[in-house]
């Protein structure tokens, strides 16, 4: 059984027309593979925001989340800094997919290579409403590790 599917309008820009457009690679993925537009060398601790040649327009009520490819990260260590960076209904520029070489060497990035993943998802929109007290849980305020989880946490 599959998902709904979502149309998304795409261009090419001029810089990525003999590229292929983002795929999936199984039945069962949730991403999108996306492609380079350019060669890039990423020095270790270097960020940048690779073109892909390609511009969209997301339905209103969607993002498109990008997301890293899980090889590159654990191989490589490059990754998507801003994880899962959001490309917004109401953007119509090149969409670009900032990495960063977390490596201890320079990574190279050829045009065609498969840089990311896209992910359309639904957006809910949340409204503020102001409260003097919030309801009490068990984990009130405990946060950042509070619920344990890693050996390194105790103590």
């Amino acid at each position: 059984m599959h998902s709904p599917e979502v149309p998304v309008l795409v261009k090419r820009l001029p810089h990525g027309e003999d590229l292929p457009l983002p795929v999936y690679a199984t039945d069962g993925a949730a991403g999108m593979d996306v492609v380079s537009a350019e060669d890039v060398d990423l020095a270790p601790g270097a960020r940048h925001a690779v073109a892909t040649g390609l511009a969209v327009a997301i339905p209103a009520g969607y993002e498109i989340q990008v997301r890293p490819r899980s090889g590159l990260a654990l191989k490589h260590g490059v990754t998507v800094p801003n994880t899962p960076g959001t490309i917004d209904s109401d953007y119509r520029g090149e969409l670009k997919v900032i990495m960063i070489n977390l490596g201890s060497e320079v990574f190279s990035i050829r045009r065609g290579d498969r840089v990311a993943q896209l992910v359309v998802a639904p957006v809910t929109r949340g409204i503020w409403v102001e409260a003097a007290t919030l309801d009490h849980t068990a984990r009130g305020e405990g946060g950042f590790g509070s619920t344990g989880g890693l050996s390194a946490l105790k103590g």
